[in-house]
């Protein structure tokens, strides 16, 4: 029988067929750079507030620029490093676990990638003329409306969040249209990858969450350029209404930014244990109650605004309850640990590192269901220590015990191993000496946003070891920097499997063609690929004889970059006896999806014209206060701009001839 081929891609090269393509690979990959950008520089932005604080009555910022650059390290890492960095996964991994061959709306997807670095762009750069945002992430109104923060710097942050949020939106849509329908025959829900479970579940918390934060930010929009009173306390607003909207949005924002990571910690650990994940239902119901008790804990953080007895106890009840599921996952994780073989890579590291250390960081969350324990630490370091303990330790690790899994999927070659031990030990050792005597100048009553303190307050000690640490931690990502550009130009080739992993991801090539499957996958388990490489593995696993007359997909020969393709009908015959039967392993054939009769999205220039339409409309907010003629006049260019630019986006042919 002859070898089905296993297809590499046909692209354009070069800056325009970058700018042009709709490929969810390439634009995952746009995601990947932009955001390890921003987290480099909310990292660098990170180093400038621990200097300031490295020792009592420090000068290295001034009072205004310590405060445009804390609002700015929360506002990078949040809105532009770990929301897009997981996007970047979304893009690249969903379409090619589910079996399918590109999103739902490829031009929707470049579309949204555009206006996130736009967005970026227009927070990022007043900071470049001491302008950046400086009202904190959250930018509580009223302190930020225009009688008590009269510059332009809360604009920047308002106009930005609003592109921010029309990025999120337009790709929380193409995903959950994806997933629910464009699944490969089989694949039913209860055998997606747990990482497509956690991105439907993250996309609905979106959709149902960015609104929140889009009508807040557009209230306070009306009233610093329009003159409308709805946190004017003074006019009778009540001061709690923008605590209310934005937490409303707030909390589910935190598990918005784990749940990826969770996802991601669920493939590689089975990979590295060489066994299916324990309790996978029980993953997916513990995944879908966090998204749902997500919308239901955020006025815990504000217990120290005087809610009243019933609401405080409501709302500790809810923070005490989401810590179960959460719980599940942790004990899952270590289940499937136990009596597996491990392989200690760097991704299984960086896996565990995630499981141990937002453990750590879901503990203090718990302390905060009590209200009186709360009020003692709100607004201190505690809640400083508590944040990153989830965020980097938990988000962080989990996104990059991705990046070292997926690379060779994305890439075609490994990174460094010994370079990535190295990235891990500092950057495990840099997460606890910098955040965790941070729980003791919390708890001494060192205040959160704070500036200078005196020597005799008690927390120079702990300052110090804080920014010691921080220089783990640079140096662990600048060390994986280093990593994934030497390993993208030189790195040893992967070949199409090098972890022997059992999901349909790992059976076409690496990186895998425009088109990601020649002929679409028909699964009859969770482990298609382990089903037909190393059936042991999956025998406990539930299977369906539906698709078993044709699987359909390709199987990797091993790490040394030759590729072969070989299909059985039965998914429970090893690649061994496959050859053995006399379907003999060869090299790939490449083929293009011309030859192939493919029809693929047409590459197109409109959506970042689009985006730019949106964004120019945008800004003549920002140039509105100095002259209305002015603003009003680049507001209606950004808007014909838009409409031309989509007017070209729906007349040009949505797929290219086969």
């Amino acid at each position: 029988m002859a070898p089905r081929p296993v297809l590499r891609a046909q692209t354009s090269d070069g800056v325009w067929g970058w700018i042009t393509t709709v490929d969810h690979k390439r634009i995952g990959k746009l995601y990947l750079f932009t955001s390890l950008f921003f987290f480099l520089v909310g990292g660098i932005e990170a180093g400038l507030i621990r200097a300031q604080l490295a020792g009592p009555n420090m000068r290295v910022l001034s009072a205004e620029t310590y405060n445009q650059i804390f609002t700015m390290h929360g506002t990078t890492m949040i809105f532009l490093a770990v929301m897009p960095l997981a996007a970047a996964f979304f893009n690249f991994l969903v379409p090619l676990q589910i079996g399918a061959r590109d999103v739902a709306f490829p031009r929707l997807n470049a579309f949204s990638y555009w206006i996130y670095l736009l967005g970026g762009i227009i927070i990022t750069v007043p900071i470049f003329f001491r302008a950046a945002p400086d009202g904190g992430w959250f930018n509580y109104a009223p302190l930020s409306t225009k009688q008590s923060s009269p510059g332009i710097n809360v604009d920047f942050w308002a106009v930005g969040v609003q592109i921010l949020g029309l990025s999120t939106l337009a790709a929380s849509i193409n995903f959950i249209t994806t997933i629910l329908n464009l699944r490969a025959p089989g694949m039913n829900l209860m055998r997606m990858p747990q990482f497509t479970w956690n991105v439907l579940v993250v996309q609905f918390m979106v959709l149902l969450a960015f609104p929140v934060l889009t009508i807040a930010v557009q209230f306070l929009i009306f009233d610093r350029f329009f003159g409308t009173n709805f946190y004017t306390t003074a006019a009778g607003a009540d001061p709690l209404l923008w605590q209310h909207l934005f937490w409303i949005f707030g909390h589910p924002e935190v598990y918005i930014l784990i749940l990826p990571a969770f996802g991601l910690t669920s493939e590689v650990v089975p990979v590295f244990s060489r066994k299916p994940l324990f309790g996978y239902p029980a993953m997916i119901y513990a995944t879908i109650l966090i998204g749902f008790f997500g919308f239901g804990v955020w006025a815990h953080h504000m217990f120290a605004a005087g809610m009243g007895p019933v609401a405080d106890a409501a709302f500790s009840l809810t923070t005490m309850l989401i810590a179960i599921p959460t719980g599940v996952k942790i004990f899952n994780w270590i289940s499937t640990m136990w009596g597996g073989s491990i392989r200690f890579t760097t991704a299984m590291l960086f896996a565990i590192g995630l499981v141990s250390s937002f453990t750590i960081g879901g503990i203090s969350g718990v302390m905060h269901a009590s209200p009186p324990a709360d009020l003692q630490q709100t607004d201190t370091y505690f809640i400083v220590a508590h944040i990153h303990y989830v965020l980097f330790g938990g988000s962080m690790f989990g996104l990059f015990a991705g990046i070292y899994h997926y690379f060779p999927k994305m890439f075609g070659r490994l990174l460094d191993e010994r370079l990535g031990k190295a990235h891990f030990w500092l950057a495990l050792v840099g997460l606890h000496v910098t955040f965790f005597p941070m729980h003791f100048s919390g708890l001494l009553g060192m205040p959160r946003r704070i500036y200078t303190y005196d020597a005799s307050q008690g927390y120079t000690g702990f300052n110090q070891i804080a920014t010691a640490g921080y220089g783990f931690l640079f140096v662990s990502v600048l060390i994986f920097l280093y990593n994934a550009a030497r390993s993208m130009r030189s790195g040893r080739v992967a070949g199409n499997d090098p972890w022997q992993a059992g999901t349909l991801e790992w059976s076409i090539s690496s990186p895998p063609p425009d088109y990601n499957f020649a002929e679409l996958p028909r699964v009859t388990s969770r482990y298609p690929l382990w089903d037909l490489t190393q059936p042991e593995l999956t025998r406990e696993v539930p299977h369906s004889t539906r698709g078993d007359e044709r699987l359909g997909i390709s199987v990797a020969a091993g790490m040394n970059g030759q590729e072969v393709a070989v299909t059985h009908p039965n998914p429970a015959i090893s690649g061994r006896e496959i050859a053995g039967a006399g379907m003999h392993e060869e090299p790939a054939v490449q083929r293009t999806a011309h030859e192939l009769g493919i029809l693929m999205p047409t590459p197109t220039i409109m959506p970042l014209v689009c985006a730019g339409g949106v964004a120019v409309m945008f800004c003549g907010l920002l140039v509105l206060e100095r002259s209305t003629a002015a603003g009003v006049g680049v507001m209606v260019c950004g808007a014909v701009w838009w409409v031309s630019a989509l007017y070209g986006w729906l007349t040009t042919p949505l797929e290219r001839a086969a």
